[in-house]
């Protein structure tokens, strides 16, 4: 007997890539572009590594409820969903038979075989069915609130202390060029690294994350040296 040929897919990884890729980019962005725009604004270095520290707290917080209130949300909505086909299920088996002969004739199957098909999954498990090709829902990309929300909160925390760390470490006169590279780079190996975990190209992803956290930072210290100079 031949072996089964099992295929992987990068696919059960999108829910956590995408929200640790998420936190990670918004603590760096988000912490490298406050330390900036306090340090741009002729801040001491108490002040600087204050809200630094204050922004990697709040911004996981509020990564982490932001994260769990949305997917969450979407745990809900997919619930009453799927609560809504079993009612149907159970009141009228038919037209939801019919229904999904009709969305198995549309992918290119001819009717006689498209009803066989939903009469032999209806038959095997009618609410799966209905879920998978009627709902678009699947047990790979069902919404883990927790999940989502812890590796928000963490990832944001680390990517947060990496420009916070280069801040404390670096001489006052090149504090800002320090947090900006450091900033930089870490956004460039974090974007190919993402990348290349989830099949994507990854000098792409490296150009859109590195662009615009340059541009966050850059109109960030732009904002806090007019403010600096004004009071």
């Amino acid at each position: 007997m031949k072996p089964r040929h099992v295929e992987r897919h990068r696919i059960g990884r999108i829910g956590w890539l995408r929200a640790a890729v998420l936190g990670a980019n918004d603590g760096i962005v988000s912490t490298a572009s406050l330390i900036m725009g306090v340090a741009a604004g002729h801040a001491d270095a108490g002040s600087i590594l204050l809200a630094g520290a204050a922004g990697l707290v709040a911004g996981a917080m509020s990564m982490a409820a932001g994260e769990y209130v949305s997917v969450s949300s979407q745990a809900d909505t997919e619930r009453a969903e799927l609560e809504r086909e079993r009612r149907e299920l159970a009141t009228d088996p038919l037209n939801e038979q019919a229904e999904l002969t009709a969305i198995y004739v549309e992918r290119g199957l001819e009717h006689a075989l498209a009803a066989r098909v939903a009469t032999q999954l209806m038959a095997h498990d009618a609410l799966g069915a209905h879920a998978r090709d009627e709902l678009g829902l699947t047990d790979t990309a069902s919404p883990r609130p927790v999940q989502a929300a812890l590796a928000s909160a963490l990832t944001f925390a680390i990517g947060a202390s990496l420009p916070l760390l280069v801040a404390w470490l670096s001489p006052p006169t090149v504090r800002l060029w320090s947090v900006s590279v450091s900033a930089l780079a870490c956004l460039s190996l974090l974007g190919g690294l993402a990348a290349a975990a989830g099949g994507a190209p990854v000098g792409r992803a490296t150009a859109r994350v590195t662009f615009w956290g340059a541009l966050a930072m850059g109109l960030t210290a732009a904002v806090g040296a007019l403010v600096g100079t004004a009071i």
